[in-house]
This record gives structure tokens, sequence and C-alpha cells, in this order.
């Protein structure tokens, strides 16, 4: 009998695969995607249940459903942890550090840069036990390093799947479309906030919805 032949997946973990440039490009792109969007599922998901469901709540401060710290955890995650992808536990332990560390400097940056706001603190929920000044605790930590598990058992290989299975126009355009719209959405609020303009939270919370 012949060799069983191997699945995408399998080809993945064992490094089997070899991408084109306009691949690894475009898989990085699309972490950047999905990871901000999954990332402010998340935040709303939790923000819903905190809240018992009381209100709609708005998560981040874009137009588009995305976060931009959660993107730049992922594609970290994906960049530290690749090539040891076939140990589950180790990518759980850095991806828990790795993110937490960032976690704690996007805090400290926006704290300081921003005169002492702050996107989230753990240090008013019983959950957040063992907290950096409010900025990351061990809780969140262990989340990250589920997340990290998703993301390099999940999502980067379902990324490598559109990249191998889509013809490079589909794939391209996809990639192009997708990260375009919420690169400019970012840009687009981060500028109207540092002009002192309305942003897309004024615009939610004039609609009624609650910021959280």
């Amino acid at each position: 009998m012949g060799r069983k032949k191997k699945t995408l997946f399998q080809k993945y973990l064992g490094g089997d695969l070899k991408f084109k440039t306009y691949q690894k490009v475009g898989i990085l792109l699309l972490i950047i995607v999905f990871s901000g969007f999954l990332g402010w599922l998340w935040e709303f998901s939790f923000a819903e249940v905190e809240g018992g469901f009381r209100h709609i709540y708005i998560k981040g401060g874009n137009f588009l459903p995305w976060l931009n710290i959660y993107a730049y955890g992922a594609v970290a995650t994906v960049l530290v942890t690749y090539k040891i992808r076939k140990y589950p536990w180790v990518v759980f332990a850095v991806s828990a550090l790795l993110n937490g560390t960032i976690e704690l400097i996007g805090g400290w940056l926006v704290f300081t840069l921003y005169h002492g706001a702050r996107y989230w603190n753990y240090s008013h929920v019983w959950w957040g036990m063992g907290n950096i000044d409010g900025f990351v605790c061990p809780l969140s930590a262990i989340v990250f390093g589920l997340g990290g598990l998703f993301t390099i058992y999940v999502l980067l290989p379902f990324c490598v799947h559109l990249a191998v299975c889509m013809s490079k126009r589909a794939f391209l355009a996809l990639v192009i479309t997708l990260f375009v719209l919420v690169i400019a959405d970012d840009i687009t609020n981060l500028t109207l906030k540092n002009l002192g303009l309305p942003t897309a939270m004024n615009f939610y919370e004039w609609l009624g919805f609650k910021y959280r």
C-alpha cells in the first residue's frame, strides 16, 4: 500500500509547505484583520456578560469591529512561536508571556501619552488579582496563552488554507480589500482623536450605544 497522503494541516505542522512572498505577506495581513476582529468579538461578548446584557456595548475606538492591540499581539505570536508550533505547551507559555508584556506596555503607553487615560483596568475587578498597575493580570495572561493556541492551531492554518487554495488574484484581492478597510478605519480614528474631533466612539454614543 502507498503512503497515506498528508493533510494540509499536517504539512503545516511538519514544515512541508513552501510559500511564495505574496502568500507570506498576505497571510500576515489576514492575521492582522481576523485577529483584530476576533479580539473585538471577545471584548464585546465579555462586556455583554459583565453588563448583564442590559445594553449593547461598543469596544475599541473604530467604526469597524476591530481592535488593533489584538492584531499586534497575534502577529507577534505568529512571528515568535511559528517555529515551535509542534509544542503546544511551549506555544501557550510563550504566548502568555509575550502578549502579557504587550498588554502591559500598551496600557502604559496609552496612560502616559494620553494623560492618564485607561482603556482597561484590572485593579477594579475581582479576577484581576495580582495585577500590575491595573494594566495586566495573571488571568489575562492565561487568556492570551489560550489565544496564542487558537492563533497558531486554528487561525493561522485557516489563513494558510486560503493562501494555498485560492488563486493568486483572488487571494490578493481578498487580502488587500480587508486590510485597507481596517487600517484606513484605524488611521482615521487615530487622526480624529489627535485633532480633538469626534471619533467613532462619539458617533456610536450619539446613536445610544454604551462604551465600556
